[in-house]
């Protein structure tokens, strides 16, 4: 009989494993159904400070998710449903901090007011901010926006040892007008800046790597479960008392005080739906009997919508050997978008786009809009097998003022390119799309290996041949040429190449008790059941205007201190 039970051993996981088994009374099971990442010994892929090839390798990710991110019309039933595209979805203790870019940012003060606003009481800027310090060890500044004793390192790479193409892309910022912020987590302004990453030493450090060390693992009332599949939630009533797992294959029942779901926005609400709890018409549909209904379970989900805009990079502009990080400078800016606010747009620049010799070849700004409207998406089963994945509709772009911000985004990004310092650096840009053959050519194996680095040497040929070759081989269905000269194109290309950025989030929103769409309250805690929590990206009110993972290390860094 254990005192907790976690599902999911992802960066939510892991601190609610570390946080609660430091108290001795605690006998806590951490479930993950990935492959462990022992301290010291972790895949040599997950270590690397470049995130590429963890990304696209298949060991640790569920590999049958697939997603829609176009929008899905259920008024026409005619209409043609978009195209599911494979979903890079970490499986592996750490989960998304294990395979992701390691950029750690927080958001913008007034993404807190709003969960607030939205009635998570005791969220607000003032109240997240301690935790955010509690999180990180920045090695670079201190100050009242910085923690310095935290489990999760904080660095930046200087400018100086930014690559050529980094460095251009500074220049061309500075001359339209940005300025130059050296903290990126220091007041939250527009500005170009050094990315904030969770690094050491040139090495990821993840949440399992930060909050489940060796010390951690010593504890005698904490066992980690990995290779553990979760197919079941156990009831007594409304009472949750443990969980059924597969673990190596074989079932095994756990029994528990209180189990929290940590398994991110498409798992967490999967297993409140085969539970019984969720949206009263979907769950009778599937024929389940209803435990609870909640009609806010699955829906809402959220991402933030992004486009790319890609170049050739020229030798010597390529990733050099200070490090091995591709994202080194980010954008942060504000539309002008009335009723938006300050800072709702963000660029990543990347250096290299991928592992392979093409991509070390290719660089991409990609603009995501960092306050985003969109939020009709939805998460509901396909089947009440647990080994089935469910239905994912990001419904990306479904709200317009997220279709104009990317087209104009995508001109913005168009000028900085076009300017001096980057059109010294690069060749032949094009608007890029994470498409079907850009995913297969992105799978590390050998033959993609030997292809690209004979596509390599071509590219680096003469400029007709490699012109030839992006139209032809990278390329898909827009030029450049078309969609800066073509508004219809513009929209047409953001329509149809627009994805998110891996920020699921926001299917069990945590709110107040008379809130109907709510599901958890402000301390994860499942509305009209007993013993379940979720924690984890999914109770997010709103997707805040940051990359996902320390905002959701801060939510189980507060729910952690909450229940002790």
């Amino acid at each position: 009989m254990y005192d907790f039970i976690i599902v999911g051993g992802g960066s939510a996981g892991s601190v609610m494993a570390h946080r609660l088994s430091a108290r001795s009374a605690n006998k806590v099971l951490l479930c993950e159904a990935g492959q462990d990442t022992p301290p010291g010994n972790e895949p040599p892929e997950i270590r690397d400070s470049y995130s590429g090839q963890a990304y696209f390798d298949p060991r640790f990710h569920w590999t049958e998710l697939k997603v829609t991110t176009q929008i899905v019309s259920h008024n026409n039933p005619d209409e043609s449903r978009p195209p599911l595209r494979k979903y890079e979805q970490a499986r592996v203790l750490g989960g998304g901090s294990s395979i992701n870019g390691q950029m750690a940012n927080r958001g913008a003060p007034t993404d807190y007011a709003e969960w607030e606003a939205r009635g998570a009481a005791g969220w607000n800027w003032k109240d997240v901010l301690p935790y955010f310090k509690k999180v990180e060890r920045d090695l670079d500044f201190d100050g009242p926006y910085h923690g310095k004793d935290g489990r999760i390192p904080i660095r930046r790479i200087p400018h100086e040892h930014w690559t050529r193409h980094s460095q251009a892309m500074g220049e061309a910022c500075k001359l339209a007008g940005f300025a130059f912020l050296p903290d990126q987590n220091g007041e939250f302004v527009d500005g170009y800046f050094p990315v904030t990453h969770s690094n050491q030493d040139e090495q990821r450090v993840s949440a399992a790597r930060g909050y489940l060390d060796r010390e951690t693992r010593k504890r005698a009332n904490l066992t980690i479960s990995t290779n553990t599949v979760v197919k079941e939630l156990l009831f007594e009533g409304t009472q949750c008392v443990g969980v059924k797992a597969l673990v190596d294959g074989r079932e095994q029942e756990f029994r528990g005080r209180e189990v929290i779901l940590s398994c991110g926005a498409i798992h967490s609400p999967a297993h409140l739906l085969r539970a019984g709890i969720g949206p009263v018409g979907h769950l009778k549909e599937m024929g389940i009997p209803v435990l609870m209904g909640l009609a806010g379970v699955g829906q809402r989900l959220m991402d933030h919508p992004s486009i790319a805009l890609s170049s050739f990079v020229r030798r010597g502009a390529r990733m050099n050997a200070h490090t091995r990080r591709h994202i080194q400078m980010g954008l942060r800016y504000s539309s002008g978008l009335p009723g938006t606010p300050a800072g709702d747009m963000f660029v990543a620049v990347l250096t290299k786009s991928a592992w392979h010799s093409v991509g070390e070849q290719i660089a991409s700004l990609l603009t995501f809009v960092n306050k985003t409207y969109s939020e009709t998406g939805q998460v509901k089963l396909a089947s009440r097998d647990p080994r089935a994945e469910p239905i994912v509709e990001f419904n990306l772009l479904s709200d317009r003022r997220d279709l104009d911000r990317l087209m104009s985004g995508f001109r913005k990004m168009a000028a900085l390119q076009m300017s001096a310092p980057l059109k010294a650096v690069t060749d032949k840009p094009f608007p890029a799309s994470y498409s079907d053959r850009v995913r297969k050519i992105g799978v590390v194996n050998t033959k993609n290996k030997v292809l690209t680095a004979i596509a390599a040497v071509l590219m680096d040929g003469p400029a007709a041949l490699r012109h030839y070759m992006i139209d032809n081989f990278i390329v898909e269905g827009f030029t450049f040429e078309q969609v800066m000269r073509d508004d219809e194109a513009l929209e047409a290309f953001v329509r149809k190449a627009a994805i998110g950025v891996w920020h699921a989030s926001c299917s069990c929103r945590m709110g107040a008790a008379d809130d109907p769409m709510a599901v958890v309250d402000t301390q994860g805690r499942v509305k009209g059941v007993q013993g379940l929590r979720v924690v984890d990206a999914s109770i997010f009110p709103v997707v805040p205007c940051a990359n996902t993972n320390f905002p959701v290390l801060m939510s189980a860094e507060k729910i952690a201190d909450a229940m002790q």
